[in-house]
């Protein structure tokens, strides 16, 4: 099976079909940690930005074929699902909010939760408490016993001091705003079933993954390309290639413990201003920046993740240069912004 990613040296992906081909490609640990688990495996919310590469990427990384890799999500795109389907993915659709739906799902042994809202959440907050929340009373509950990887994500910690290194997973949660504090919620509802039934649970939080479609790389690729001026009071920023968040998930679930293990899932800290320099080198096009540097950022330390799940990241010059290649070739874009610089909250 080829490398998924050799640094450098790698051509950008041209088309939508490499790219996703990329984003599914296992690696050896990935096949590793899923070889060393017995059962199924069910992707709840699969139907995202991340879902239907993450559960292509399972379906290759298990040789058994009696082992069933399940992708459930509304699946509002339909071409979303064909593609799982031609992959050997069972898709099933349902509404992950309504407790009926989740109790006809098939029981599996190894639970990824991704379902969950963002966008629009300053708007719709009785809708956010119901997808982040809510839902995740009815997962936990159904797939009690099962090990479970709960997607989260850094903005339960809130800004912090850069100077202080970046949030660590054992540090107090202060969310900004309610999608934040509907994050937590999801945290603490799989926190608490899994503490009575005994249930093996990975806290999964992750920082800003970049899919070339998506992602704060390829927002600042805009931005350099168009000559916008890029805010400096957001200075730093943890991102991670895609790719390496789908494998960095399913072989969560080979380290989902008792009790529940909480990891930083994203690349180093990196100055916002470095990431745009690098961009700016790849495009032949200098940069513009505004406002002076901030001492607060939502930062990650990734020691644990360090620990727990060691990694070769895709180099930050090589996914520079994919995104400003991607841009220039008018490569589709999913238009859902990151916001990683926003400081009040507010989605």
């Amino acid at each position: 099976m080829p490398s998924p990613h050799n640094g450098a040296v790698d051509s950008a992906p041209a088309t939508e079909a490499s790219l996703e081909a990329r984003l599914a490609a296992p690696d050896i640990e990935t096949i590793g940690a899923l070889e060393s688990l017995d059962g199924d495996i069910i992707i709840l919310g699969a139907g995202g930005k991340m879902g239907p590469s993450l559960a292509t990427m399972a379906r290759r990384a298990i040789a058994d074929r009696s082992r069933r890799v399940i992708a459930v999500s509304r699946f509002s795109d339909a071409q979303a699902a064909a593609t799982l389907t031609a992959h050997g993915v069972e898709v099933l659709r349902a509404d992950l909010s309504d407790p009926r739906a989740m109790a006809e799902l098939p029981y599996a042994a190894n639970v990824v939760w991704m379902a969950g809202q963002k966008f629009g959440t300053t708007g719709d907050p009785v809708g956010t408490w119901t997808q982040n929340v809510v839902a995740s009373v009815h997962a936990a509950e159904r797939f009690a016993g099962a090990r479970i990887v709960c997607f989260s994500t850094g903005n339960v910690y809130g800004r912090t001091l850069v100077s202080n290194g970046g949030s660590q997973e054992g540090d107090a949660l202060v969310p900004d705003g309610e999608y934040a504090a509907s994050c937590v919620g999801r945290e603490r509802v799989f926190e608490s079933v899994a503490r009575r039934t005994g249930s093996p649970l990975l806290l999964y939080r992750l920082f800003y993954a970049c899919d070339l479609r998506y992602g704060v790389i390829t927002e600042l690729a805009l931005k350099v390309l168009q000559q916008q001026p890029i805010d400096l009071r957001t200075a730093w920023v943890n991102m991670i290639w895609q790719g390496d968040a789908n494998r960095l998930a399913l072989r969560s679930l080979a380290t989902a413990n008792t009790p529940a293990l909480a990891l930083n899932v994203t690349g180093p800290m990196r100055r916002v201003r470095e990431v745009a320099e690098c961009l700016g080198r790849h495009a032949g096009i200098a940069p513009r920046f505004e406002h002076d540097v901030g001492a607060e950022s939502l930062v990650a330390n990734v020691k644990r993740l360090e620990q727990y799940l060691p990694y070769t990241p895709l180099p930050l010059d090589t996914l520079c240069a994919w995104a400003v290649a991607w841009i220039r070739n008018e490569g589709r874009l999913l238009n859902k912004p990151t916001k990683f610089e926003v400081r009040d909250g507010k989605f």
